[in-house]
């Protein structure tokens, strides 16, 4: 067994199967990979779409679990439990991978023996179309990552993506699992719980590698792009910014707030460069993201929202 494939999930009855489907057509021999299904308490027909893909799929290396503490950090951290492999690649339960991507990302630990962890580029896949007050800068909200078209380090203050990232197995016996303080929890919209992880490598010299070739799709539903999604989706990287930073240190926290400062700068710049190119929608909803993140970030602001 050369690799553990981890899927957690959360009421995604809607696109599981899309994503376990495109394991199964992977160019990968069944037998050198095994992919575990977290079931995270969900309420809808994940269950049973799960158990009837075990039978759908037999000789596939397939286990479904659940796991019932709440929380996508509690999930992730049943999966490492479980997996037998020295490679754990981390997969959305709403992302699928491109035929060669477990290859790909076999290939690379065994050409790369320092690397620690790597992640992958992700591509959105919207279900209507992108909106016109995305702009490159916001793309980030819908897991996508795109670093160019060679093999990098990932610098400081970058990371892997949970839809697409895969760690050797014992950087966690190592650093420890995913603080379960962080990361969403049923419907809210925390998060942090990979920074808080990879940092932990990083802070150690570890090398963490952006692998290009490495390619999975996100699937973006329309209700993820409502006003609303937006909102709870900003606050809650603020948040989870705060809770983070703080837990480590007052000074890391004060050094958030310096970071949140200095990206206010940027934003103004962008939304001046927007509004002059006539792009207004674009222009706004940069100020309204960096006011909402504030609001999580700054117990102050929080209050006022």
């Amino acid at each position: 067994m050369k690799l553990s494939v981890v899927i957690c999930t959360y009421n995604r009855a809607d696109c599981i199967l899309d994503a376990l489907h495109s394991l199964v057509q992977q160019t990968l021999p069944h037998n050198f990979f095994e992919v575990l299904l977290i079931n995270n308490n969900s309420t809808d027909a994940t269950e049973t779409l799960c158990k009837n893909f075990a039978r759908q799929a037999p000789g596939f290396n397939y286990r479904y679990l659940m796991e019932t503490r709440q929380g996508l950090s509690h999930a992730r951290n049943r999966g490492i439990a479980e997996a037998a492999a020295d490679i754990i690649v981390f997969m959305d339960d709403d992302a699928t991978a491109e035929p060669r991507y477990l290859e790909k990302i076999l290939a690379f630990f065994a050409q790369t023996p320092d690397a620690a962890a790597c992640g992958g580029r992700i591509y959105p896949r919207f279900e209507s179309r992108r909106p016109r007050w995305m702009s490159h800068f916001l793309l980030s909200l819908t897991s996508s990552i795109d670093l160019g078209n060679r093999i990098k380090m990932f610098t400081r203050r970058q990371f892997p993506i949970g839809a697409n990232m895969a760690v050797r197995n014992r950087m966690f016996a190592k650093y420890g699992l995913f603080n379960p303080d962080l990361g969403r929890k049923g419907n809210s919209m925390d998060g942090a719980e990979e920074k808080d992880f990879f940092y932990r490598l990083t802070s150690s010299e570890e090398k963490i590698y952006y692998v290009p070739d490495a390619i999975v799709h996100h699937y973006v539903p329309d209700r993820r792009l409502t006003f609303d999604f937006f909102r709870r989706q900003a606050t809650g990287i603020g948040k989870s910014e705060r809770i983070r930073s703080k837990s480590l240190s007052r000074k890391e926290y004060a050094k958030s707030l310096v970071r949140e400062g200095l990206k206010w700068g940027v934003s103004v710049v962008l939304f001046m460069f927007y509004l002059l190119t006539l792009r207004p929608a674009k222009a706004m909803r940069l100020i309204v993201f960096r006011w909402y993140v504030s609001s999580g970030l700054i117990p102050l602001f929080s209050k006022r929202t």
